[in-house]
């Protein structure tokens, strides 16, 4: 007899929720069979089976969250699972715990520092006593500090600043002159809290949004609250985080498609059904890889903790996903060495298999840039967050027809309005604006994409 535990599912992932159990009491497992489908943080996956056996007993079902580790099933040996570890002794047979091990005073500490720390719209008008909501275990006060003890060393603008993001500015530590706090020492210390939250023995989940407290939403009517599971919570949990600790910059550009679209329209009736579409989003992933390698600040990360950037010599364009299961970023990577064909065949692919659950965790790591397109809804503007460790995305509106003053006289051309966001410490305006302005060129003129080397 031999349990078969939940393995590796791949980096930073360690648990999942079980959507749906491929097997059943009875049934003759072969190993590398699927068992489970699980939905984790970042993808839909099938997990498969180590080992071979009769299934004896299945240990989970579908809505449970299970971690790496966990028994899924047990199975009797067939003779193909000799190199499965031995069962373990029945809990008779089992020494008692250790005493030790009963009694770990740790887990007190974290959650006492976790970033859930709300000031009241009381404290926001004063320096004095402060309502502060700790999510994990409900209102308390605070009792103001003497009168005669120092307070924190910030500009009223670092205060506010702290304020907007719930963080006690007497709980930061300074590192200017005189243990002075800057904006960026309240943002170093906003990131700690959340990352502390998010590994804390109360199940690693991610604090509230910062912000006021939620009231009772029941008192005016019928409500119903649901989990926040698998690619929501991570989405939820990795914009937050990179909201609080990015200082973002969006600057906004309109480029000249006419040309651009026509050619579209052609090369659809031409390449005829079946055939990979070339569109808006093909087009960008090679405009975008093409500057990346004229600018090559943009395919970095930024490592504060060594103080170093790391520059990428590789070129991977992440492209956003909408599923009914939320965002999904497959990456197509080496982009800059693909023909436009070659990536408008591996886009329409990679937007299939997230749509129908396929998509496998490899193929959403590794991206240095990001593209989020929202032409197809609707919309004539919008701020794209930066996917962290990323330092810029670019984000793609719905082009219309425009009037445009040209060679002395209005003409109607079909504008495509782009936005660019990204990390102010490793990017500077000016930068950001050509960058921009380099991608909408080459919009309006594809042809200058073979010029690059």
């Amino acid at each position: 007899m031999a349990d078969f535990t939940l393995p590796e599912l791949g980096e930073n992932i360690s648990a999942g929720d079980v959507l749906n159990v491929l097997v059943k009491v009875g049934d003759t497992l072969a190993k590398d069979q699927p068992v489970l489908e699980l939905e984790t943080d970042k993808a839909t996956i099938e997990v498969p089976s180590t080992i071979a056996g009769t299934v004896t007993a299945i240990k989970v079902k579908a809505g449970d969250k299970v971690k790496v580790g966990q028994a899924i099933l047990s199975l009797a040996d067939n003779g193909a699972a000799a190199s499965a570890p031995p069962a373990p002794p029945a809990p008779s047979a089992m020494p008692p715990p250790a005493p030790a091990a009963a009694a770990p005073p740790a887990p007190a500490p974290p959650v006492q520092a976790a970033p859930t720390l709300v000031r009241s719209r009381d404290a926001e008008r004063g320096e004095g006593a402060t309502n502060v909501v700790d999510i994990a275990r409900g209102p308390r006060h605070v009792v103001p500090p003497a009168s005669d003890a120092p307070s924190a060393p910030a500009a009223p603008s670092v205060r506010r600043m702290a304020r907007e993001l719930g963080v006690d500015i007497n709980q930061v530590p300074g590192t200017g002159d005189a243990g002075r706090i800057s904006v960026e020492d309240v943002k170093a210390h906003a990131k700690r809290l959340i990352t502390a939250a998010a590994s804390s023995p109360s199940g690693g989940s991610a604090p509230r949004p910062m912000g006021e407290p939620l009231p009772d939403f029941s008192r005016w009517g019928a409500i119903e609250r649901q989990p926040m599971r698998g690619i929501r919570k991570k989405t939820a949990e990795h914009l937050g985080a990179s909201w609080a600790t990015i200082p973002l910059v969006t600057q906004y550009d309109l480029a000249d498609i006419t040309g651009f679209e026509e050619i579209r329209k052609r090369h659809t009736k031409q390449a005829g059904a079946g055939a990979a579409p070339l569109t808006v989003t093909t087009l960008a992933v090679k405009i975008i890889a093409a500057a990346l390698r004229q600018f090559p600040q943009f395919n970095v990360s930024l490592d504060m903790a060594a103080e170093e950037i790391v520059v990428k010599k590789y070129v991977h364009i992440g492209v956003a996903v909408d599923t009914d299961r939320g965002l999904l970023v497959p990456v197509v990577r080496d982009a800059d060495t693909k023909s436009l064909m070659q990536i408008s065949e591996e886009v329409a692919a990679l937007a299939e298999k997230a749509r129908s659950r396929k998509l496998s965790l490899d193929e959403m790591q590794g991206g240095t840039f990001s593209l989020s397109n929202l032409g197809g809804i609707g919309g004539t503007s919008f701020t794209p967050l930066v996917n962290a460790p990323e330092v810029a995305i670019l984000g793609i509106s719905r082009a219309r027809m425009e009037p445009v003053f040209k060679d002395g006289q209005f003409v109607p051309r079909f504008m495509l309005p782009l936005s660019l966001s990204y990390d102010h410490r490793a990017i500077d305006g000016a930068d950001g604006a050509r960058f921009l302005r380099w991608v909408a060129d080459v919009f309006e003129q594809p042809f200058l994409l073979s010029l690059q080397g």
